[in-house]
C-alpha cells in the first residue's frame, strides 16, 4: 500500500546558533519514517508580536503562518528558561495563533522534543508548551518524551548528536507523530 507522504514542519525555540535545540531538529531530519519529511523554519526573524500589526502581519510571519497549514504535523524543539519555554518561542506561537479565526495551528498534531544542559533536560517547558498546544486545539504526542539531558554529552562539537538512545527516541517520536498524523486524517 502506498501511504501519502507526511509533511512536519519542525522550529526550535531558540535563537542560539549552536543551539542544542537546532541540533536536535537536525537528527530528526536523519531519522524520519518512510513516506515523511521535515522541513525546518527558523523562527529568528519573527519581530515581537505587535496586535496592532495582526491584521497587516509581517512578510516572516505570514511565510511562518503559511508553512504550518501546508504541514501535516509539526515539531517543536524547546529549550527550558526559568521553568518554562522560552519568549521567543510564546513569541512566535502567539504570532501564528492570531488573530481571532485565524490560527494556522487548528487541528495540527504536533511533538515536542526539548534539551537541555541541566539534570531536567527541558521537561518543565515541554509540559508548560504542551498546555499552550492544547490551549490552541493542536493535538500533542504523549510518548515518546525525548527530553535530553546532560546535552553536551550527547552532542559532539559540530553540533550531531551521537547519543544512540536518543536517537533511538527520536526516531519513536517521529514513528509515533507520523501515525498519528495518519490517524486524524482518516
Amino acid at each position: 500500500m502506498n501511504e501519502e507522504q507526511i509533511t512536519v514542519l519542525g522550529f526550535a525555540g531558540s535563537l542560539r546558533r549552536k543551539s542544542y535545540n537546532k541540533a536536535l531538529l537536525r537528527a530528526a531530519a536523519e531519522l524520519l519514517p518512510k513516506n515523511s519529511k521535515l522541513e525546518i523554519f527558523d523562527i529568528d526573524e519573527i519581530p515581537i508580536f505587535n496586535q496592532d500589526l495582526e491584521n497587516d502581519m509581517p512578510v516572516k510571519v505570514k511565510e511562518f503562518k503559511e508553512k504550518i497549514r501546508q504541514a501535516d504535523a509539526i515539531l517543536i524543539a524547546t529549550p527550558e528558561y526559568n521553568y518554562s519555554f522560552s519568549g521567543v518561542l510564546k513569541n512566535a506561537i502567539d504570532w501564528a495563533s492570531r488573530p481571532p479565526g485565524d490560527n494556522s495551528f487548528e487541528g495540527k498534531p504536533v511533538a515536542i522534543m526539548s534539551a537541555s544542559v541541566g539534570m531536567l533536560g527541558g521537561a518543565r517547558a515541554q509540559y508548560h508548551l504542551r498546555q499552550v498546544l492544547t490551549s490552541l486545539n493542536m493535538y500533542p504526542i504523549n510518548r515518546p518524551e525525548v527530553i535530553v539531558t546532560s546535552a553536551e554529552e550527547k552532542f559532539d562539537d559540530k553540533g550531531i548528536l551521537i547519543d544512540v538512545k536518543t536517537r533511538a527516541k527520536i526516531k519513536d517520536l517521529l514513528k509515533s507523530l507520523v501515525a498519528w498524523t495518519r490517524k486524524l486524517k482518516c
